[in-house]
């Protein structure tokens, strides 16, 4: 049996879970999500303030979604309890972001400035030079936030370009570097 699977999801003030075969619906401060659980061998058991994911019949076919199924609805809980958010910085010369309304539009070294629509069920703001964007599906804002790096990856040379706060780019040394240390011919 999984050992994620295995444990109970603790289910925070002011969030309410209801179960009506084969959705999982998650109501919470920050929203409402919902989730269709395709395997027919999982069943949910809420007591008190924990659920616990559970088999029906314990087999190694239906054992494989009970980790997963597991990690989606805490995911949900976090989400509408908390939210999640990532965060994205601008490096380079010039490299800047604003908002129009529901499209980032960003200027990376471009021709013209790149605009990005931003879906509904996602916030983004810019706070001094850092796109955060926020909401309650971890995936979704996961997602997002892929699609406006992918705008400008970090090149490795000089590290210009849109990265996760925190995230390190290996950078390689240039041509010039290598010659200079006297490089073999070849």
């Amino acid at each position: 049996m999984s050992k994620i699977g295995k444990r109970a999801i603790l289910i925070p003030e002011k969030v309410e879970i209801k179960w009506e075969k084969p959705w999982v619906k998650v109501k919470g401060p920050k929203g409402e999500s919902s989730l269709k659980i395709v395997e027919q061998n999982i069943d949910l058991e809420l007591v008190g303030k924990e659920l616990k994911v559970k088999l029906l019949n314990p087999s190694p076919e239906s054992d494989i979604f009970l980790g997963t199924y597991r990690s989606l609805i805490s995911n949900m809980v976090t989400g509408v309890s908390q939210g999640f958010e990532k965060r994205l910085e601008l490096v380079g010369v010039g490299y800047k972001a604003e908002l129009k309304g529901r499209a980032l539009m960003l200027s990376l070294g471009f021709s013209v400035p790149v605009e990005y629509r931003i879906p509904s069920d996602v916030q983004v703001s810019i706070d001094k030079g850092v796109i955060v964007v926020k909401g309650i599906d971890k995936q979704r804002v996961g997602q997002v936030a892929s699609e406006i790096r992918a705008l400008r990856i970090p090149e490795p040379y000089k590290g210009k370009g849109i990265r996760y706060q925190g995230e390190h780019v290996r950078q390689k040394a240039g041509k010039v570097a290598v010659g200079a240390t006297g490089g073999t011919k070849g």
